[in-house]
């Protein structure tokens, strides 16, 4: 407890100010080759099923501001209206073919790019969350608004510790890592995160 009611007042002036102009830095050199390859990516999307080639989602930022995550569209169009619909495989069936290809390349999250321009992101940091599932788990888990101190990233430390789930019942070992995260957060756990 002592830990959590100190976190915030954790203050990292000099490393927030680099990672910034880091996170700047390295999407406007990613930018270049995105842009190049938007074009195939494009096209495989719209021949493949209906729909826009981009996905934009509410999710949940610093300080707890809404922002629109946007994402290759990997899944049929409306398929947040039907709901999870996984086979006993674990295949989510509302995935396109081109999506599945999307999804297991992690291609499908090149356009966050844009949201690290924008400044809604980071490269590293918790992952977004959408504001349903904030609300939730906020109700069910102590001290979860806590992740909610820094910007969401790209990729993080619960990801890389973590198999690439999003089960509900792990949530608090996930916010762990993420509560980790925000206490340790450095220029070189940064560099091994995005390393690994």
């Amino acid at each position: 407890v002592w830990f959590l009611e100190n976190l915030i007042g954790i203050k990292k002036q000099f490393y927030e100010f680099f990672k910034k102009i880091t996170d700047v830095v390295l999407a406007i050199i990613l930018a270049l080759p995105a842009l190049a390859t938007f074009p195939l990516i494009a096209l495989a999307i719209k021949l493949d099923s209906e729909g826009p080639v981009f996905f934009k989602q509410p999710r949940v930022g610093r300080t707890g501001k809404i922002f629109k995550l946007w994402k290759y569209r990997s899944m049929i169009e409306n398929a947040e209206y039907i709901g999870g619909l996984k086979s006993m495989e674990g295949y989510d069936v509302r995935l396109t073919r081109v999506g599945a290809i999307l999804r297991k390349t992690y291609l499908d999250e090149i356009p966050q790019i844009i949201n690290v321009m924008l400044g809604e992101m980071s490269f590293v940091g918790p992952r977004p969350e959408r504001p349903e599932y904030v609300n939730e788990l906020k109700e069910q888990i102590p001290f979860y608004e806590m992740r909610l101190l820094v910007s969401p990233g790209l990729t993080g430390w619960a990801q890389i510790n973590m198999e690439n789930r999003a089960y509900a019942n792990e949530a608090s070992k996930k916010l762990r890592y993420d509560l980790y995260y925000i206490k340790h957060r450095s220029v070189w756990l940064d560099i091994k995160i995005i390393l690994k």
